[in-house]
């Protein structure tokens, strides 16, 4: 990108439009329309995007043993040309792709179990640089731990440390890491450094300019460590910046309104209970309801394992608003389970005289004034429903309890519409999704924390099992057995549609064939995240009111309704799927009486079944969590998200633990010399907050 720097610090390209931090990816030279449609897929849609578009390893080409050195037992990192390559079947159905990689010292075999698919992307006369240990099998063979395809122009990667850029379709990590180190020079001094220069030498931290080259183009994995804890600091220290600023304004004091003890409704509610409560309910029950009788906003996380009971634990908390003389409102995030909510609550408050109302987009006329009505009145009423009920049409006379079911699925900024809706609102937030406990103060330094780590007694643990892909006409035969005895049964796969690039199985191929062979005669329907919304309710629907007998689906039902009668869930390909994810799935089964069944099928390698072997020996969702968040990301934390950036695209927080720490000590300083960051030298860090999270600048208003 030839040109000349402007007095503003931009970049002019000879003969291009002025380029900018902001100009769209498609403007930058060797990009154009077609790649920067595959840059889309990547999150990647301007110039800034580009630069912290960062690699997900290093591949260090610097210290590369010469094959021939190679010897039985030692890890080493070798750098060949294929020369041959073919699948190996074994004995049990296990698929083995081989090449054999040679350099001017010799040849060695390389194996990957499990992996067939690699026989269309690896091809004869590629360079692959490759990093395992050496075994004896019928000769010297390395198990790559690490690797990558450098194609076929090796010319000046020797000597070098290679980042690996996440790639695409049309995209591949080389290109990429070719664009960027084209551009890298002109875009990096365009970057405007959010840290002041005191907090970074207090923290020994790079500059950003700095820590961008040195993540792009090291020379030793030491700087390539080094700029990537600069860019992991960034992420960490704004989200303790915003977790402890809404820490600070959810405490605010509430004018000393506090809600009254619990009274007769909770006693009536508990007498009438078909089961006794856990010792973990008992607990947050009494956290819940400590934090409800002192005049300050409660601001609590309510964590659980799937069926440990949080509605229960959740209602409880509502009974001592309502005896208060305030409004509750619940919200789930589809309809389907607000539907469910309002089932489970309105069967728990029958007994004591209490009709929940339900509130939804999809309501007609009639009943949205019948609501309108209701919730405008400061009789006590428990509202259920939808994000309806926290938009800006939907107004409530006296609000005192917000409680948000799935919370991690609207984030700070959207669950806090809700609580917003009255002037004394305490929150309650609700997840299924298990969170270490090692990790609650980095993710949850804006709330307090109850853990229901106790199941229900007398549930029936789920049977997990693993079969190999040769096991599928068995497996397929229980399914059909359980089916006939008037079960129902999940059939999950990791995509929807079939691709030349893998040999996954896909969602919508599958339905296909088995709903015309071994489920032939049976109700079977699809369901993807592809389908319209009112299509996909309506079949959920249809599963839970036992009008279909198998469901072939991805992962939108990862969060979905209750069916006791369904008692299997077949996972395939289960190497695709995080930990947390499986465990997620698993529980849509196990919810009746019946015993249940999760059966993950198909061949995977050695690291994928020992992780698989972990998530079959426990139901324990935090046991899960603290394996899942060794690999996975965190998710979004604030809610929608400025060009669909990660809240931790860099940072590890399981791993970055003392790096977290000092983020949190750095944030804590800030705030306390400027706790709304209005001073000259935090301009850039509220740029940064800006451009990350649309909503957080709400955090600092000062008005």
């Amino acid at each position: 990108m030839a040109g000349t720097r402007r007095r503003d610090g931009t970049w002019k390209s000879d003969g291009q439009p002025r380029i900018t931090l902001e100009t769209p990816v498609t403007y930058l030279k060797g990009v154009g329309p077609a790649r920067a449609l595959a840059f889309e897929r990547l999150g990647v849609r301007t110039a800034g995007d580009l630069l912290l578009h960062v690699p997900t390893r290093y591949e260090d080409a610097s210290t590369i043993t010469p094959i021939n050195r190679l010897e039985t037992g030692m890890d080493g990192t070798i750098m060949g040309t294929v020369i041959s390559k073919g699948i190996l079947p074994t004995r049990k159905g296990l698929k083995i792709f081989q090449a054999v990689l040679k350099d001017e010292s010799g040849m060695i075999e390389v194996a990957w179990p499990g992996q067939p698919f690699l026989d269309r992307t690896i091809e004869k006369g590629d360079l692959l640089l490759a990093s395992g240990s050496v075994r004896f099998y019928h000769g010297r063979q390395l198990a790559p731990r690490e690797w990558v395809n450098l194609g076929d122009n090796p010319e000046g990667l020797g000597g070098r440390v290679l980042p690996v850029y996440p790639a695409t379709e049309g995209l591949s990590f080389k290109l990429i890491r070719g664009l960027i180190e084209q551009h890298l020079g002109p875009l990096a001094p365009l970057v405007k450094d959010p840290l002041p220069e005191a907090l970074r030498e207090q923290v020994g931290l790079a500059p950003l300019g700095e820590a961008l080259r040195l993540v792009h183009m090291p020379a030793t994995m030491a700087e390539a460590l080094r700029g990537r804890d600069r860019l992991a600091f960034d992420e960490l220290f704004a989200v303790q910046l915003l977790q402890r600023r809404a820490r600070a304004l959810a405490r605010t004091p509430r004018n000393g309104v506090a809600f009254a003890k619990p009274g007769a409704l909770a006693k009536q509610l508990k007498a009438t209970l078909p089961y006794t409560l856990t010792k973990a309910q008992v607990r947050t029950i009494k956290e819940i309801v400590a934090d409800m009788l002192v005049p300050e906003k409660m601001h609590r996380l309510l964590q659980g394992d799937v069926g440990a009971g949080k509605t229960v634990v959740a209602v409880f908390a509502a009974l001592v608003a309502i005896e208060s003389g305030y409004q509750v409102a619940l919200m789930a995030p589809t309809e389907l389970l607000a539907e469910q909510h309002h089932r489970t609550v309105s069967a728990l408050l029958a007994p004591l005289g209490i009709s929940p109302l339900l509130v939804t987009g999809s309501l007609g006329a009639a009943a949205r004034r019948e609501v309108a009505t209701r919730l405008a009145s400061v009789e006590p009423v428990f509202a259920i429903g939808t994000n309806a009920l926290a938009q800006e049409g939907t107004t409530f006379a006296k609000l005192g309890l917000a409680i948000v079911d799935e919370q991690h699925r609207f984030g700070v900024a959207q669950r806090a519409e809700l609580g917003a809706k009255g002037a004394v609102t305490d929150v309650l937030l609700m997840t299924a999704t298990p969170i270490p406990r090692s990790l609650a103060l980095t993710l949850h330094g804006d709330l307090d924390v109850s853990v229901l780590d106790e199941r229900p007694p007398g549930r029936t643990p789920v049977t997990t099992v693993r079969r190999p892909e040769s096991a599928r006409t068995r497996v397929l035969e229980f399914v059909s057995r359980q089916l006939e005895s008037g079960r129902q049964a999940y059939i999950v796969y990791p995509v929807i549609e079939q691709s030349e690039k893998t040999d996954l199985k896909a969602a919508t191929t599958m339905f296909a064939s088995l709903a015309a062979g071994p489920f032939a005669g049976k109700r079977c329907a699809l369901l993807h995240g592809r389908l319209p919304t009112a299509e996909r309710d309506a079949t959920m629907r249809a599963f839970r009111d036992g009008a279909l007998d198998v469901l072939v689906a991805t992962t939108v039902i990862e969060v979905g309704i209750d069916v006791p009668n369904a008692t299997v869930m077949v996972i395939e390909h289960p190497e695709r799927f995080g930990l947390s994810q499986l465990h997620q799935l698993r529980g849509r089964v196990g919810r009746g009486a019946e015993q249940s069944y999760c059966i993950l099928l198909g061949d995977v390698g050695d690291v994928a079944a020992s992780r698989l072997a972990l998530f079959s020996a426990t139901e324990d969702g935090f046991k899960i969590a603290d394996a899942d968040l060794t690999m996975r990301g965190m998710g979004d934390l604030f809610g929608e998200r400025q060009h669909g950036v990660p809240t931790y695209r860099v940072a590890d927080p399981l791993r970055d633990i003392a790096l977290a720490k000092q983020a949190r000590a750095a944030a804590d300083r800030t705030l306390a010399a400027d706790p709304t960051l209005t001073r000259a030298e935090h301009g850039a860090l509220r740029a940064m907050l800006g451009a990350r999270y649309e909503t957080a600048l709400t955090l600092f208003r000062t008005g």
